[in-house]
């Protein structure tokens, strides 16, 4: 059963803004890590970015770091992700998954996506 409905995507040109939600259901949302991964058209996914449940500050990939900010709403149980000066290589479809760091990269390289975790939502950044 999916779990997550992402949305927010869009085509954008270099140096735009977007920003992406995810709405969980997990009735423990407030609990759950959460994380944003992506996936460009054949390439291997990456992870983006993790709100761990328990802690404040978020982790970013080195990719995004600086560019991307990472929120949720518990109230709401949703996710955010703020994305700036976007680059033709943050061009994917972007995933929220319920796993948090550091297992979320181990997830990914195993794994992969996981169709559970919604059908995701595509930005593609071009000029």
């Amino acid at each position: 059963e999916v779990q997550q409905v992402e949305s927010g995507g869009d085509f954008v040109q270099p140096g735009g803004s977007l920003r992406l939600s995810c709405a969980a259901r997990e009735s423990d949302f407030g609990t759950t890590d959460m994380s944003w991964v992506r996936q460009a058209p054949g390439k291997e996914p990456d992870w983006v970015s993790t709100i761990n449940s328990g802690e404040g500050s978020p982790y970013y990939a080195d990719s995004v770091k600086g560019r991307f900010t990472k929120s949720r709403d518990n109230a709401k149980n949703t996710l955010f992700l703020q994305m700036n000066s976007l680059q033709p290589e943050d061009s994917a479809v972007y995933y929220c998954a319920p796993i948090g760091y550091p297992a979320i990269p181990i997830v990914l390289r195993t794994t992969g996506i996981d169709r559970a975790w919604g059908q995701g939502t595509p930005v593609t950044v071009s000029a």
